[in-house]
């Protein structure tokens, strides 16, 4: 049995949705300290930008495609932040994109703010399997396609993602274990 790209893409488009929805109400909190950054990806030929936010551990809290890197893209993805959260972050991470400082003062000025080029390598990592994945379809079909693939994947990823270097094998094998349960 052969599963291509295309047959991968219309699994995402059918049951993708509905498995990340559920991927997110089993997820719970996330950590308190979040990573905001912005990649650009192409999509069909246009250059469009991937907005991702990570908490302290790595884990992907929310995805947004949009057009431009202006200020209206930063001030739409931080309330659904919150909202998919419910709680406001102690620590807010970005770089120095300028659009942060304006959307950091409209949507949540009492959250600490630090931009710093290197303060947010955490998710300037946690962008590589995106190009991996772009690499491979070789570019994405539309924003839509892109968004609910690349929020299915960072859900996913939370849940296989362990920290193998710290754990005994039979500790790594039984979350291995658990995690294909859950994702079932």
């Amino acid at each position: 049995m052969t599963i291509t790209y295309e047959t991968v893409g219309q699994w995402c488009q059918k049951v993708g949705p509905g498995y990340a929805h559920k991927l997110k109400k089993r997820q719970g909190r996330l950590g308190n300290t979040w990573h905001i950054n912005e990649v650009f990806v192409t999509i069909q030929g246009e250059r469009q930008y991937l907005w991702r936010a990570v908490d302290q551990d790595g884990d992907t809290i929310d995805i947004l495609v949009q057009r431009r890197p202006n200020k209206h893209a930063p001030v739409r993805f931080f309330p659904r932040l919150l909202k998919r959260q419910g709680v406001e972050p102690r620590c807010l991470i970005t770089d120095k994109l300028r659009s942060y400082d304006a959307a950091h003062r409209d949507v949540m000025p009492t959250v600490e703010h630090h931009n710093s080029v290197y303060a947010s390598n955490r998710v300037e990592g946690s962008h590589q399997p995106t190009r991996q994945q772009e690499y491979r379809m070789r570019c994405f079909s539309s924003s839509h396609q892109a968004q609910r693939l690349l929020t299915l994947h960072g859900l996913t990823q939370n849940l296989f993602r362990f920290g193998r270097h710290l754990m005994q094998a039979v500790n790594y094998c039984l979350l291995r274990t658990q995690a294909f349960q859950i994702g079932v």
